[in-house]
């Protein structure tokens, strides 16, 4: 077992944790601050080792279509990219997910709209978890809080965009993408064989003789009654995966008199706003949704039962708290405190929000 800890970037340990998942191709465009992504890449040299393709895009437009292109070969595939960058994706995610591939996006956040700052941000919420792109589609989307996380959720977002044939997005704030921490990166996997590719996705594009027109991976359907069957079935996988793939994580949420509802870097402010909390006799509760969507709002409504209000912190002017007022239908009293720009609240600053919203209210 792999159990050498090792101090990086999450950029760089989310590089890694790709050529350890015997990825079988990256293409990028450099945009801060997501740029250490493609960097490492280049620096490991994996199509020496692994046989692993990294290449450099001529632009964020290119390098989806070049993912659609693997993606319908069967193959692991990925880019990564920050917030403009993820914008100018969206069409080609659309086209993925109406061709039911299997794909690894990766969006460390900044600050906007337009180009913003190259600081960090939450307000891509919308546009990962509603389906930023045209159509009635979804993308699972992981929310990493930790460099180790940003490792681990390479495979698993890959493990769940081939079992759903749906694309698994890693949506990062730019202060989880550039700070440092200890990490354990996973055990090398060995690519998969073209054998055990076809076995996997016999659906793929990849030359068989005799393969077509059973296998043409194609978006258009002209024929209204055969579009709406296809988006049955599109949203039929998508209840599954809401019924089976939610995820989060509760601390203190027992006995707790507050409820604190926050992802990434946020969820991490919050940790140390609840110290503060407990020794002025405050009794604070976090709830950390790890898959944006699949939104865990039956879990929020649960942890969420018996408190006096919740507090949805946010790098944005307000995104996620409109699914957290929906998990509890308007029972508790639910306030947003959020800063824009780049800025990072400190701990003090989120508590100081959730007395002015409950205590002194």
């Amino acid at each position: 077992m792999n159990d050498k800890v090792t101090l990086m970037k999450g950029n760089e340990a989310l590089a890694m944790a790709a050529i350890r998942y015997g990825a079988d191709g990256y293409f990028g465009y450099p945009i801060t601050p997501q740029s250490e992504v493609l960097e490492k890449l280049e620096e490991e040299m994996p199509w020496e080792t692994t046989g692993m393709v990294v290449l450099q895009a001529e632009s964020e437009v290119a390098a989806i279509n070049m993912v659609y292109a693997g993606a319908a070969c069967g193959k692991a595939v990925m880019t990564s990219t920050s917030s403009p960058g993820f914008s100018l994706m969206q069409e080609g995610m659309s086209y993925i997910a109406a061709c039911e591939l299997p794909a690894l996006v990766v969006n460390v956040m900044r600050g906007g709209p337009g180009l913003g700052t190259i600081h960090p941000s939450q307000a891509d919420y919308f546009q990962a978890c509603k389906g930023g792109g045209h159509g009635d589609y979804r993308m699972i989307v992981l929310a990493p809080a930790s460099v180790q996380e940003m490792a681990d959720f390479v495979a698993l977002g890959w493990d769940l965009a081939f079992k759903y044939r749906c694309v698994s997005m890693i949506l990062a704030d730019g202060l989880i993408g550039q700070m440092m921490e200890k990490v354990v990166l996973p055990e090398q996997r060995p690519r998969r064989t073209q054998a055990e590719l076809e076995a996997q996705c016999p659906w793929a594009a990849t030359g068989r003789t005799g393969m077509r027109p059973n296998n043409i991976i194609t978006s258009l359907e002209l024929d209204d009654d055969i579009m709406e069957q296809n988006n049955l079935r599109f949203q039929a996988t998508y209840r599954v995966v809401e019924a089976n793939e939610r995820r989060c994580e509760l601390v203190d949420t027992e006995g707790c008199d507050y409820l604190i509802v926050a992802f990434g870097s946020m969820a991490r402010i919050a940790m140390k706003s609840m110290e503060i909390a407990a020794e002025q006799g405050i009794k604070i509760g976090l709830l950390r949704p790890i898959t944006l969507w699949p939104f865990p709002a039956p879990e929020i409504a649960q942890a969420a039962k018996g408190v006096k209000g919740i507090l949805v912190p946010e790098l944005s002017a307000g995104q996620m708290i409109e699914d957290v007022k929906l998990a509890v239908n308007c029972d508790i009293p639910v306030a947003h405190f959020g800063r824009m720009g780049g800025n990072v609240p400190t701990p003090e600053e989120l508590l100081d929000a959730l007395k002015k919203n409950f205590i002194n209210a």
